[in-house]
């Protein structure tokens, strides 16, 4: 997760990258959710291709409402080492199990809204 790359950008280029604002990725290194990124000589972040992966899956994991509270302690697992690595998964598969959920939430609203969207269609054919 923190493992430092040749390769290091502003916040502002990890900002645009990630999708997240720069006031965000202060925030997420802030709580906890982003392990403390490197600094350059002039003191400013700088973000490796590794951090930039870390924020990838933060903001996956986001886009899918898991609570920050549960983003944190699954960052500290990471951090607490490759022993913590059941209690990883099975935070996943418990986040997995919500997405398929919520997907399927989706697909019936979806199926409702095309039903309405035909309905229209028909009533505007035979005006």
């Amino acid at each position: 997760m923190s493992t430092r790359t040749t390769t290091q950008i502003t916040i502002a280029q990890a900002a645009e990258r990630s999708g997240l604002s720069a006031h965000t990725l202060r925030y997420y290194e802030r709580i906890g959710l982003i392990h403390p990124v490197g600094r350059g000589e002039n003191g400013h972040r700088r973000y490796g291709r590794d951090d930039l992966e870390w924020l990838e899956l933060l903001t996956k994991l986001r886009t899918t409402d898991m609570p920050i509270r549960q983003m944190v302690q699954y960052a500290e697992l990471v951090r607490e080492g490759p022993h913590t690595a059941a209690r990883r998964r099975a935070m996943l598969e418990d986040h997995r199990d919500a997405v398929h959920a919520q997907m399927t939430a989706l697909e019936e609203i979806a199926a409702v809204l095309d039903h309405k969207i035909s309905m229209y269609t028909e009533m505007e054919n035979n005006t």
